[in-house]
């Protein structure tokens, strides 16, 4: 599969819409890639079974530059908690390590489809709800931060998302303050994205037919197009949220999301 002008287009639009909600809304990235690369890939003969493993990979490794730009941000307002990044980070890495090479690998498409599915789901009514976890203790010690970045690792190396979905609702229980939360989980993203990139490229080395241009399950022209693009234009979204009503977006974006969970549903059963 050779990278056409069509597909670059697709990919730049993909991108972009990519980053502008993400910025906009707030939502990871993996909720459009994931869904709408996998549709990619199986319009151009990819296997069905490989075609959403190779989505969530490249979904995950994109956010290895998104959450840089977006850490930078956070961190000159002041709002990143670096110690809490630090803590969780030794566990992150190995949990996304243990599921980008260990489980990853072994999963079938459409059991991952599944999974990414509910993870969509449940996202999706987080958005339609608005509701924001109740505080209701302190952050955890060192061994306990070890296990729940664990967690947040490898949970999100399976969906091939940025761990936002776990980590602010965590951190909000541990009574951190939303703005702080927000901030580190994108700081949280990279060894996220690190620990599972690794993964996903020591699980799909070798592959008996890979897609052209892939490093393991990452698939590099995607990673390359969608990744410029949704850098360029998250803070744009960031910028056009800035004194806006989101929640009727947000609401309306929750039904388009329910609509992409029961695709990948759809794509699990025909696979």
């Amino acid at each position: 599969m050779t990278i056409e002008l069509r597909l670059i287009g697709e990919l730049l639009l993909l991108g972009s819409c990519t980053g502008f909600m993400a910025g906009f809304l707030g939502i990871g990235g993996a909720t459009l890639l994931v869904p709408f690369t996998t549709l990619i890939l199986s319009h151009r003969g990819v296997d069905p079974q490989l075609a959403v493993k190779y989505a969530i990979a490249t979904s995950m490794t994109v956010i290895l530059f998104t959450s840089v730009s977006s850490a930078w941000a956070h961190h000159k307002r002041g709002a990143v908690l670096w110690h809490l990044v630090f803590a969780l980070s030794p566990g992150i890495v190995a949990g996304g390590l243990l599921a980008g090479a260990g489980v990853f690998p072994q999963l079938k498409g459409n059991t991952l489809s599944i999974v990414f599915a509910l993870f969509v789901t449940f996202s999706a009514t987080q958005l339609l709800l608005d509701r924001k976890p109740l505080p209701g203790r302190q952050l955890p010690d060192a061994a306990d931060s070890l296990a729940a970045g664990g967690v947040i690792g490898f949970v999100s190396g399976l969906v091939g998302a940025g761990g936002a979905f776990i980590s602010i609702p965590f951190m909000t229980w541990c009574n951190v303050a939303i703005h702080n939360a927000v901030a580190t989980s994108a700081a949280l993203g990279f060894p996220i994205a690190l620990g599972n990139t690794i993964g996903y490229v020591a699980g799909g080395w070798g592959l008996a037919n890979p897609v052209p241009g892939s490093l393991g399950y990452v698939w590099l022209p995607g990673l390359v197009v969608t990744a410029c693009a949704s850098v360029l234009l998250a803070p744009l979204g960031a910028r056009t949220a800035h004194g806006l009503d989101t929640r009727a977006l947000k609401r309306s974006f929750a039904w388009v999301l329910y609509a992409l969970a029961a695709y990948m549903l759809w794509h699990a059963l025909g696979a």
